[in-house]
């Protein structure tokens, strides 16, 4: 089996590795790149998948990740405060978040779509590639039931 076992800053990717959020922040797992190759993704610990990172393997193959897409809800608002006010209660849910310029996506959930409505916002749900911030101590995106 193919060993994916370090990240590559260069170099001409064979293939892809679509993966959502949830398996990109795994550091040990076995996958299937996108040409249908079995392969096995040995990592540090604590190391998150970013969408259009490299991984290569001892022979010298390198395959690109790519943030697979996934059911997510998002509000896209031209107040910042407003805003602001959003992220920080979604926040403060320990959801984690992927924020733009007037945007604000996270994993979608009823439950959270009710909150932001109530705070005059209108999230809407979408197929999407989902990057959330990685984290005020520079650690990787964690979902509910991780540690924080």
């Amino acid at each position: 089996m193919l060993e994916l076992s370090r990240r590559v800053r260069e170099g001409d990717p064979a293939t892809t590795l679509t993966l959502p959020l949830e398996r990109r922040i795994r550091s040990r797992q076995r996958v299937v790149l996108d040409n249908g190759t079995e392969a096995g993704v040995f990592l540090e610990r604590g190391q998150v998948l970013r969408d259009g990172d490299l991984l290569g393997s001892e022979d010298g193959l390198v395959v690109r990740v790519k943030a697979a897409v996934e059911p997510v809800s998002e509000a896209r608002c031209a107040d910042p405060l407003l805003l602001a006010r959003a992220c920080y209660h979604l926040g403060n849910r320990h959801v984690p978040l992927q924020i733009g310029d007037g945007l604000v996506r996270y994993p979608h959930d009823h439950v959270l779509d009710d909150m932001l409505i109530g705070l005059g916002l209108q999230p809407s749900f979408t197929q999407a590639p989902f990057e959330p911030e990685p984290g005020a101590y520079g650690g990787g995106a964690q979902s509910h039931g991780h540690a924080h």
